[in-house]
């Protein structure tokens, strides 16, 4: 039985991750026999998992194991869609940063540390963050600092406080600095104001001039070297606890926040397209549900009955911090909100171009929904009919897709101030576009509204059925 290695664990001398014929395990190799050991005795992981917190596992027969390094084989729970934290909303990165805490606090109880504190380790289930990364907990050497205190920094404290008192865009440096956002940039970005915060100015501005000083020292500014007792330690966090929980982003003031509230359908035109959208969907029996252009995830949640799992794309911070509240506060299960441009998506990066998988490496899903999206791309992307088809053909085996015409007032809204160049946009020049790449199944006029919403299926599909 072959093996196949997940790239992005493959940093860790403790153990990877990998999969063997479709199956998931990590491996635990012979070097950390003696931490995971005493990790699983200690009671630790049963109270995480317990909770919630941590990702469960159960022991495979060592037979599975891919090297001769293997100490022990285990099976973790999968998770049904694998995300970044440059995909996260303000929100979402708040909660994986308290999560975290919260594990460095627990383990602390029990004389463990976290020696990891990367925001990779974190993914979401049935709406809530949790920990992926059972190597990341070793016993506590006595007078130890916490290590993984600057990677907390840079994976959380320093882009939550750009996006709350900069810029909520900020969140998107974390696509440029997959290791964290470096504390002297998030210092010099900072407004001078922060300076007179005491945490800010602890946990940043004078951390990352003591990385500068030691740069070229000895490893004190990392921690290894610093003598510190556990409260110590505990004060630290929960220091950063009070910063990160003091951080607030109010979700207005984008292009798209209101969009629900402020768009061309009348009540009859919602619900006929409500009917449409959950009508087509049902025969498909789609366990994953792709929802580009999301919004707040009206229709994700039309979605949500027919299908095991939702991802609910949207190009917006504000669109997709509501929805996730949403989530969190009907204690939602099955969808997932995620930031997404759709003409810039999610790129394959990392080391070798592999530790971090690009939007279309994490599928096809089984249908995918693009809900008056076309439109933004074509007129407002310029991005031609016939490439916006090809691209979508390959993110799902089904596409349930609104087409917008000319006269509705969405359309003239984004040719308002421009030439209109796109004579091609039309229902017949977009239907002979997504004929090359879809097999067209049916076409729904939307009530009172004059749009259309199509089931297409891609041509392999089509060729199938």
């Amino acid at each position: 039985m072959a093996w196949q290695a997940i790239d992005g664990s493959f940093r860790d001398p403790s153990g990877f991750v990998f999969t063997r014929d479709g199956t998931l395990y990590r491996q635990v190799n012979q070097s950390f026999k003696a931490p995971f050991d005493a990790f699983m005795a200690s009671g630790l992981y049963d109270d995480l998992v317990g909770e919630g917190l941590l990702v469960p596992h159960r022991q495979a027969p060592i037979g599975l194991a891919a090297t001769d390094e293997a100490w022990r084989v285990l099976e973790p729970e999968r998770i049904p869609f694998i995300s970044y934290p440059y995909e996260w909303s303000f929100g979402q990165l708040r909660d994986a940063a308290l999560l975290t805490l919260s594990l460095q606090e627990r383990a602390l109880a029990r004389d463990f540390v976290l020696r990891d504190a990367s925001a990779y380790n974190v993914q979401f289930r049935d709406g809530r963050p949790l920990f992926i990364d059972t190597l990341s907990f070793e016993p506590r050497e006595e007078g130890s600092a916490w290590i993984a205190y600057r990677q907390f920094c840079e994976h959380f404290l320093a882009p939550l406080l750009l996006m709350s008192r900069r810029d909520i865009r900020c969140g998107t440096l974390l696509r440029s600095y997959i290791d964290g956002v470096p504390l002297d940039l998030a210092s010099q970005l900072l407004q001078w104001k922060s300076w007179l915060s005491p945490s800010v100015l602890f946990h940043v501005h004078l951390h990352a001039k003591a990385q500068a000083h030691y740069a070229d020292g000895p490893t004190v500014a990392n921690g290894r070297r610093r003598t510190m007792k556990r409260d110590a330690v505990l004060a630290l966090v929960g220091g950063l606890r009070s910063c990160i929980e003091a951080l607030e982003w109010s979700p207005a003031g984008t292009e798209w926040a209101d969009y629900v509230d402020d768009n061309s359908y009348t009540d009859a035109a919602t619900q006929s397209k409500r009917g449409i959208v959950t009508q087509l969907l049902a025969p498909l029996d789609a366990r994953m549900v792709w929802d580009l252009g999301a919004n707040t995830g009206e229709y994700s949640r039309a979605a949500r009955p027919l299908a095991s799992q939702v991802v609910a794309f949207d190009i917006d911070p504000a669109a997709v911090e509501r929805n996730y509240r949403r989530v969190r506060s009907a204690g939602e299960t099955a969808i997932l909100p995620l930031l997404l441009d759709l003409a810039n998506p999610s790129p394959a990066q990392g080391w070798a171009h592999a530790e971090r998988l690009s939007l279309e490496q994490r599928g096809p899903a089984d249908a995918v929904m693009a809900l008056a999206l076309v439109h933004h791309l074509a007129i407002g992307r310029n991005l031609p009919l016939d490439r916006i088809a090809a691209f979508l053909s390959r993110l799902g085996r089904s596409l349930v897709i609104e087409f917008v015409p000319k006269d509705d007032v969405q359309v003239r809204r984004l040719l308002r101030n421009r030439a209109d160049v796109f004579p091609g946009y039309t229902v017949k020049g977009f239907e002979e576009a997504f004929r090359r790449y879809f097999r067209i199944e049916s076409a729904c006029p939307v009530a009172e509204s004059g749009r259309t919403v199509y089931l297409m299926k891609t041509c392999s599909e089509a060729a199938v059925a």
